[in-house]
C-alpha cells in the first residue's frame, strides 16, 4: 500500500515502501490487468502469496497474508463491543473485513460502500478465499460510489447507525485523501451508535512516521479514546499501524483471557493470527512509539 516501482523484470513485482526503500516479489504471473474509472488494476498468481492483487501498482491483498490485516482490523474493536449488529465498510471490495465480520453471531446488517465496481467484481472472481463468499450474504449491501457522499447524506438521510465504522480504504493520497480528514472522522462519529467505534490503518511507523503521527493528531481532535496498535504484514513489508477510535469503547482494556473467552462464547473460530495474547500485545508500544505518537 505504498508507492509503485516501475521499469522492474518481467515476472517481478517490486514496491517501493519509502523513497528509498522497498522489495520484491519473484515468479508472479499476471492474470488480468486494466483500468477501471478510478484506478489500474492487477490481479497476479504468486508462489509466496498466491493470488495477489494491486491497484495503482501497490500491494492490496493477498490469498495467503489477508489474514494478517482483516482478523485485526476487525477484531481488536469487535471483540470489545458488547454486540456487534451493524458495521459499515468503507473501501473494502475484497470482502475481507466483511468475512471477518460476519463471523459474529449477532450481526444483522453490513453495508459496503466502495467506490470501484470493478475492485467487487475482480474480487468475486479471483479472490474467494480473501472473502469466502461474505460479499454475496444476505447480511450484506454492496453500495457502489463514493463513502464521502454515504457518510454525509446518505447514511444519515436513511437514519442509519452502525456499531462499528471500518475505513479499509488505500493509502490516504488520490481520491481516498479527504477520507482520512478530521471533518470526515467527525462525520464517521456522527453515523456511530452509543458505544460504537471506528476502526483504520494508519500506515507504517517505519517508513511514513509524519503520515501516522498526523492520523493519531486527528483522530485524538475527534474521538474521547484512541488506541493504536502495530503488527507486522508481510505484503506491505513493514510494521504497520492500526487504530480504534471511540468516546467509550477501549480495547486495550481487555486482558488476554477476557479476549479468549469472548471469542470462545461467540463461537468466533477460523481465526489465523488473533488471540487474547496478540490483542494485546499489540497494544504494548516500544519507546520509539510512544515518543512517535506523544
Amino acid at each position: 500500500m505504498s508507492e509503485p516501482l516501475l521499469d522492474v523484470p518481467e515476472g517481478v513485482l517490486a514496491e517501493l515502501v519509502s523513497e528509498d526503500a522497498g522489495y520484491f516479489l519473484r515468479g508472479a504471473r499476471l492474470l488480468e490487468a486494466g483500468r477501471s474509472e478510478w484506478q489500474t488494476y492487477e490481479v497476479w498468481e504468486t508462489p509466496r502469496f498466491g493470488k495477489l492483487f494491486r491497484l495503482d501498482g501497490c500491494f492490496m491483498t493477498s490469498e495467503r497474508d489477508e489474514f494478517y490485516y482483516h482478523e485485526n482490523l476487525i477484531h481488536v474493536p469487535g471483540v470489545a463491543h458488547p454486540g456487534l449488529r451493524r458495521a459499515l465498510i468503507l473501501g473494502g471490495g475484497d470482502g475481507g473485513s466483511a468475512d471477518e465480520l460476519l463471523k459474529y453471531p449477532g450481526i444483522e446488517r453490513i453495508v459496503i460502500a466502495e467506490l470501484d465496481a470493478k475492485v467487487v467484481e475482480l474480487s468475486r472472481r479471483h479472490l474467494r478465499a480473501v472473502h469466502h463468499g461474505a460479499l454475496d450474504d444476505a447480511r450484506v449491501e454492496v453500495r457502489i460510489g463514493d463513502g464521502m457522499k454515504y457518510v454525509h447524506e446518505d447514511g444519515p438521510a436513511a437514519g442509519e447507525r452502525y456499531d462499528l465504522i471500518v475505513l479499509d480504504l488505500t493509502d490516504p493520497v488520490g481520491p481516498a485523501e479527504a477520507l482520512y480528514a478530521a471533518d470526515f472522522f467527525a462525520a464517521c462519529k456522527a453515523l456511530l451508535a452509543e458505544g460504537g467505534a471506528l476502526t483504520l490503518h494508519i500506515g507504517t511507523p517505519v517508513f511514513q512516521p509524519e503520515r501516522v503521527r498526523e492520523l493519531v493528531d486527528r483522530l485524538r481532535r475527534v474521538f474521547a479514546k484512541l488506541r493504536p496498535y502495530f503488527l507486522y504484514i508481510p505484503l506491505y513489508g513493514s510494521l504497520w499501524g492500526m487504530a480504534c477510535a471511540s468516546d467509550t469503547l477501549d480495547p486495550a482494556a481487555l486482558g488476554a483471557e477476557e479476549v479468549d473467552r469472548r471469542l470462545a462464547t461467540r463461537s468466533i473460530r477460523e481465526l489465523q493470527h488473533f488471540n487474547g495474547a496478540v490483542h494485546c500485545a499489540q497494544f504494548a508500544l516500544p519507546n520509539h512509539l510512544r515518543a512517535l505518537l506523544a
